[in-house]
């Protein structure tokens, strides 16, 4: 979709239409990147335009256009990486279940959940994670640049709502895709949307099943908003 966005035809401007609580920060980072050299190349500006929210790695692809806009009450933020799961060893051992476990290296079993928790684990999970924090800021500032306030709470993990997110830099002011482009572009302006198609038989089968985990896994992470 990015790719037909950006080649088909000479468009006058792309707009990135965002509402994402997040997800992994490899592929938000390569989504970005890849919308940043199409940019680039073909000299066309990137506008972005928040929903609901963009959030965590929703929030990294934001970054990759030059002008972000949001709605009065878009959620936006949560600059931060976060690693979740559940420890079992208790449950198992109620149910006389025990975990077996052979492995040639000694930490081919780092955090596994069915035992319990080691602070060598995680030691190394939190370098992991301040890590990507790291890139995740490094790429925030590179491109809101001297628009950010200087706000120790930006790199926190917190979100906020639309007006407080353009006052610390995050966005660029309030505004809704068809009039902002309409403004900028002019009236006649044409859109071409580009949206994701399923092919209709993977509605069926295995992935009904795949496509509903998706769908509570991805509720459970609008919810962390309030969404």
């Amino acid at each position: 979709m990015i790719e037909r966005a950006f080649r088909r035809g000479k468009p006058a401007a792309v707009a990135l239409v965002i509402n994402s609580p997040g997800g992994s920060p490899v592929q938000s980072s390569l989504i970005a990147a890849r919308i940043r050299r199409l940019a680039d190349e073909k000299k066309i500006p990137v506008f972005a335009f928040v929903e609901d929210v963009a959030a965590s790695g929703g929030y990294w692809l934001a970054t990759a256009a030059d002008e972000i806009w949001v709605d009065p009450s878009s959620v936006v933020g949560s600059i931060g990486v976060i690693s979740s799961g559940f420890g079992f060893q208790d449950l198992i051992g109620r149910y006389g279940v025990e975990r077996r476990v052979h492995t040639a290296g000694k930490s081919k079993s780092t955090l596994d959940p069915f035992k319990p928790e080691k602070a060598a684990d995680v030691k190394m999970l939190n370098s992991i994670l301040t890590q990507m924090h790291e890139t995740f800021t490094a790429q925030v500032k590179t491109r809101r640049g001297k628009k950010l306030a200087g706000d120790a709470k930006l790199f926190s993990g917190e979100f906020w709502l639309g007006q407080a997110s353009v006052d610390l830099g995050l966005a660029d002011g309030l505004g809704h895709l068809i009039p902002k482009m309409k403004e900028r572009l002019g009236d006649d302006v044409r859109f071409i949307p580009y949206n994701r198609k399923l092919p209709f038989l993977r509605r069926f089968g295995v992935q009904v099943m795949d496509e509903a985990l998706t769908g509570i896994e991805e509720r459970a992470q609008f919810a962390r908003f309030g969404l």
